[in-house]
């Protein structure tokens, strides 16, 4: 088991989650649950997600996520950042700025092409400056809009 693991405290709905996640993200799968009595609501989870193990609980209203923590996904090119990108809006989730959406459980991702972080490495802080402006005016991230204000500066 992994020394540090996100723990995820849930008001009701951490079923739905899990295998919203565990259905979303290859890789994933829900390793143990716990049932507040036998047939009862599930309370508690381990549940792995991109390779990444992560816990869940069902904690009540005391609780709540907000965008200081968020889930990042690193997407190989355009057509994963598409490919996710709609399957978490068809769930529910509502789009914010930069590559983020808050899936209907309250929890941020960031779905973002590798390629971004290429560019935003570049040695050249014009370029950089360039690419996060672009990527400041836009929802779902665009490769090919990162690329050519890169290219452009």
């Amino acid at each position: 088991m992994q020394k540090v693991t996100p723990f995820l405290m849930f008001n009701d709905q951490l079923e739905k989650a899990v295998e919203f996640y565990t259905s979303t993200i290859p890789g994933s799968r829900i390793e143990r649950v716990a049932r507040r009595g036998e047939d009862g609501p599930l309370q508690s989870a381990e549940f792995i997600v991109g390779g990444q193990r992560f816990m869940g609980f069902n904690g009540g209203p005391h609780f709540g996520f907000s965008e200081g923590f968020s889930i990042f996904v690193d997407c190989k090119d355009q057509r994963e950042v598409d490919d996710y990108w709609d399957r978490f809006m068809r769930a529910g989730s509502k789009p914010t700025q930069c590559g983020w959406l808050t899936d209907p459980f309250g929890v941020s991702w960031q779905i973002v092409p590798r390629r971004f972080t290429e560019l935003i490495g570049d040695t050249n802080p014009r370029k950089v400056k360039a690419v996060i402006d672009a990527m400041l005016k836009m929802q779902k991230l665009d490769v090919a809009e990162l690329e050519r204000a890169h290219a452009e500066a």
